[in-house]
């Protein structure tokens, strides 16, 4: 598994990071978008089973990974990151892309397939749909830039575990220990740190602090243009069973999948995943 360090300017000046895992021959090229506190590394599995048959392209959104942090935390909504992604979708020349999106990242695809229709070949939605449990969402809000600094690699990976413990209940020392070598840098003091900016979710917050939550479902009506496939872990606390019943019932063209004994979200590495999404892409070039 190879990539390419891939570095672009967004319109409004920030240095923003991609890795481009190349296939000349592709039929057809993947972009990998994450969650709200995760970044490209994520993708790193997924990568290594399909570049073979598909180009990868999987991004740092902008106040992650090795992308710049924005100074102004309001830029910090998905509205901005699918600008960002137009931009790299340009300088990369991108054609013939299924939109692969985790959580927040799912939630992006939604957006730039009502933005632009016609313009995908189709979406991988990851653990997420147009209504957001309610549970889940206090429990990242009460999470994503809270967590207390650690000193060791060690209490990093208690970190992820305490944090993450019960969406991964099968996880090992080991798997625990690779989470944080995809979620912590080294910082200057030679601490582990987490790969992202403290301020990214104050504007989610903001949000919810306000009324009602915005009606999303139209989002969703949009993706009816293409095929999607969509992957629920069945200990989700983000993706409820009921919405994920209701997404099927609103497009004709939508393959459901549950992963047993995972919880919010899927890291695509579970038994099966790579061989639905395999055979979801197989499905989209053979027309």
């Amino acid at each position: 598994m190879t990539y390419q360090d891939v570095w672009y300017q967004s319109d409004d000046g920030l240095k923003l990071y991609a890795r481009d895992y190349p296939n000349p021959d592709a039929p057809l090229t993947l972009l990998c978008m994450h969650g709200l506190s995760r970044n490209s590394a994520d993708f790193g599995d997924l990568a290594a089973e399909l570049q073979g048959e598909y180009r990868i392209v999987a991004v740092d959104q902008r106040g992650r990974g090795q992308s710049e942090w924005d100074g102004n935390s309001a830029n910090y909504t998905p509205f901005r990151y699918v600008s960002d992604m137009a931009t790299l979708i340009d300088q990369l020349a991108l054609k013939d892309v299924v939109l692969v999106g985790t959580s927040m990242g799912g939630m992006m695809a939604m957006v730039m397939v009502a933005g632009n229709p016609g313009g995908f070949r189709g979406v991988v939605l990851n653990d997420i749909g147009p209504v957001v449990s309610r549970q889940g969402l206090a429990r990242i809000m009460g999470t994503v830039g809270k967590v207390a600094p650690v000193k060791t690699w060690d209490d990093a990976i208690d970190q992820a575990q305490a944090l993450n413990g019960d969406a991964f209940p099968n996880y090992g020392r080991a798997d625990w220990a690779r989470w944080v070598q995809r979620t912590y840098a080294e910082n200057a003091a030679g601490e582990p740190q987490l790969l992202y900016d403290p301020a990214i979710a104050e504007p989610l917050r903001a949000s919810e602090s306000s009324a009602a939550p915005p009606d999303t479902w139209p989002l969703f009506e949009a993706v009816r243009s293409v095929p999607v496939l969509a992957l629920r872990g069945a200990r989700s606390d983000i993706l409820d069973e009921a919405c994920f019943w209701e997404m099927q019932q609103r497009h004709p063209h939508l393959t459901p999948v549950t992963v047993p004994e995972v919880g919010h979200a899927p890291m695509l590495d579970e038994p099966g995943v790579v061989d639905h999404i395999r055979a979801f892409l197989r499905r989209i070039h053979a027309g």
